[in-house]
């Protein structure tokens, strides 16, 4: 069965199936016991800084926040909550105050920070990498309450962006955390 994409605010709407074919297709699709898990979202951040799947409609919030040097700016953030699983997406354009002269180090910094709030303080994982030629590190973390963490940060230029998970520790490798991550693609 087609799967529909479909967006709202700065997202883009995509229809991949047609009331007809899907119509026709959902009695066979449950004849077969081929239903697909969920309508998936083709989300766009602001100034397409980033494309990424979510396995249904996100919610879109803008939190105004300020730099340590007391700039203004804002993280628009997208987040899902789907049946067990926790899905946010999020992007700023940093402020010229914050330091970006080495990616690596200010990644560093926003890993410590986030580390703060996992069980024992720190990450069980850490993999640094480029991802389509931007430095990135991808961390799995202990939540309490038998929950893990897993997220991905990355720095294009001065554009921030971060995909996070948050699942039972038996959901942490699932096929919609898979899409999730693997379908990111970065924007202008």
């Amino acid at each position: 069965m087609a799967i529909a994409m479909r967006s709202f605010a700065a997202l883009r709407m995509t229809r991949c199936a047609t009331r007809r074919g899907l119509l026709i297709a959902l009695p066979l699709a449950v004849a077969s016991g081929a239903i697909a898990q969920s309508t998936w979202y083709a989300v766009r951040g602001p100034g397409n800084a980033f494309f990424v799947d979510m396995p249904g409609e996100p919610v879109y919030k803008v939190i105004d926040t300020k730099s340590p040097g007391g700039t203004a700016f804002a993280y628009h953030s997208y987040s899902l909550e789907y049946r067990r699983l926790s899905f946010v997406a999020q992007t700023a354009q940093l402020p010229a105050d914050i330091d970006l002269r080495q990616p690596r180090a200010y990644l560093q910094s926003v890993l410590d920070d986030r580390a703060q709030r996992l069980a024992g303080g720190k990450w069980t994982s850490v993999n640094w990498r480029d991802i389509q030629g931007v430095p990135a590190a991808e961390s799995i973390g202990s939540v309490q309450g038998g929950s893990v963490l897993r997220q991905l940060v990355l720095l294009k230029g001065r554009r921030f962006v971060s995909l996070a998970y948050l699942a039972p520790a038996d959901a942490l490798r699932t096929p919609e955390a898979d899409r999730f991550f693997g379908s990111l693609r970065l924007g202008a």
